[in-house]
């Protein structure tokens, strides 16, 4: 393993807000943590008069989306005449006198730290390494609004804020465990972000998928992209993006397969969208047709190796993590090597 860099790169202005825009149609309100939550009053006139009440609070608070204002009446942050008003759906009268607390959504708060055990794996001024656990989403999200790994990247080193993403430069799904590398500097997160685009970042894993996998299935080259028909859904379709996946069978038992994985793209669920489509869905992965065995409840995948050149001194870095317990034991029931 190479020996960490002793010189620190500049840090330059980045923004770590600027991550992929979110549909903030989920969005629920949330009490404030700082006690800021701005009140805002406003007497309804001729234009209101027979409105909804919700969308009476469009035209007062145009800057939150529809849906979380009607959080905020359910919630009880909007009254009507002094009296807490709980239904979106009533209608104004010309003459009332309409209150509410602007109570900031779950998103705009999302990007704050928050104190975690990263358990590096390798770390330097450029870089960082961890062995993400089983659980742990990357990105907030909607849903996900606390307690990701940017939350606890901004926790975990100052110039993290920053970044873009808070130097996260790939993304593990939330019940995939294993490896992942996050960029500590702006020039390390660029170079990072180019070798993976390069196919020059060796991602390889460990999975644990249904039926009989054959030899045969050496490689599958199938371009992926959103399912139609469900938006938390990917799928293999002709319009999707190229999408590469090499597949080694290790072991088979149990009406199972222990295979071995190497990503040369990095699109959405890849290797569970790949494997689902040729009828052997992840163990666990009811998303992708998967059910529980072996004793995982969790989709069988764990990003067992990583490797790649040093964004800042060219030195080959290699990583390789053993599975969680869940995943150990499944494993070792097929009598797969380690």
């Amino acid at each position: 393993m190479a020996t960490p860099p002793s010189r620190r790169d500049p840090v330059e202005s980045g923004d770590y807000r600027s991550a992929p825009p979110v549909d903030d149609r989920d969005d629920e309100p949330a009490d404030s943590a700082d006690g800021e939550v701005e009140r805002r009053a406003v007497v309804v006139d001729a234009a209101l008069h027979g409105q909804r009440l919700d969308k009476a609070l469009v035209s007062i608070a145009a800057e939150f989306s529809r849906s979380h204002l009607q959080g905020l009446i359910e919630a009880g942050h909007v009254s009507v005449d002094g009296l807490p008003a709980m239904l979106a759906a009533r209608k104004l009268r010309a003459g009332q006198r309409i209150e509410m607390a602007l109570v900031p959504t779950a998103e705009s708060r999302a990007f704050r730290p928050e104190a975690m055990a990263l358990a590096p794996v390798y770390e330097d001024v450029h870089l960082l390494v961890i062995d993400k656990p089983a659980g742990l989403v990357v990105h907030p999200a909607a849903g996900h609004w606390s307690g990701t790994l940017l939350n606890g990247l901004l926790s975990h080193h100052r110039d993290a804020a920053t970044l873009p993403r808070a130097g996260i430069v790939h993304r593990l799904d939330k019940d995939t465990s294993g490896l992942m590398v996050v960029a500590k500097t702006l020039p390390a997160m660029t170079a990072l972000v180019r070798a993976i685009a390069a196919r020059e970042v060796q991602r390889r894993y460990l999975a644990i998928a249904h039926g009989d996998v054959p030899d045969t299935l050496e490689r599958i080259d199938a371009p992926v992209g959103r399912d139609p028909k469900s938006r938390v859904r990917m799928a293999v379709l002709a319009s999707g993006r190229p999408a590469r996946t090499d597949v080694e069978v290790l072991a088979r038992g149990a009406g199972c397969s222990a295979l071995r994985c190497t990503l040369h793209t990095g699109r959405t669920h890849q290797i569970r969208v790949h494997l689902a489509s040729r009828g052997h869905a992840l163990v666990g992965d009811t998303l992708y047709g998967g059910a529980a065995a072996l004793g995982m409840t969790r989709q069988a995948l764990h990003a067992a190796r990583l490797a790649f050149a040093h964004p800042a001194t060219g030195a080959a870095l290699s990583f390789d993590a053993p599975p969680p317990a869940d995943f150990a034991a499944a494993w070792a029931r097929l009598g797969a090597p380690q």
